[in-house]
């Protein structure tokens, strides 16, 4: 089991900064990706960013590319996700997830609870 814990939200202005934090504990061996997703009112959660273990390829979302950057302490087992040139759109609350492959190509799926983030105009 993986448990993932994030941190961070709040409420900024237009163009400010955030930077979210997912605190990871259990079994990470066979994490092979992680990264955050987010969520509005009415519609599925979104992909924003992934990671690869080594934290060398990362992925964004197009709305993001440019002002977030996704990073991972491994030593700490966190996860980052800084938030600059923040923008009304990026409302949302925001979930950290970490995919685990196990043998035979088995995959799951964890969450953590999630961190409300809100742009004001």
């Amino acid at each position: 089991q993986v448990h993932l814990v994030e941190s961070g939200g709040g409420l900024v202005e237009a163009g400010g900064s955030l930077r979210l934090s997912c605190a990871a504990s259990g079994t990470m061996f066979n994490v092979n990706l992680m990264g955050w997703y987010r969520q509005t009112p009415g519609r599925p959660r979104d992909l924003v960013a992934t990671i690869t273990p080594g934290g060398n390829t990362t992925n964004y979302a197009d709305s993001v590319k440019g002002r977030f950057t996704v990073s991972r302490d491994k030593a700490k087992n966190t996860l980052y996700l800084q938030m600059n040139s923040l923008k009304p759109e990026d409302t949302a609350v925001y979930y950290c997830y970490a995919q685990t492959l196990t043998y035979g190509s088995v995959r799951k799926t964890y969450w953590g609870q999630g961190t409300q983030v809100t742009v004001s105009s």
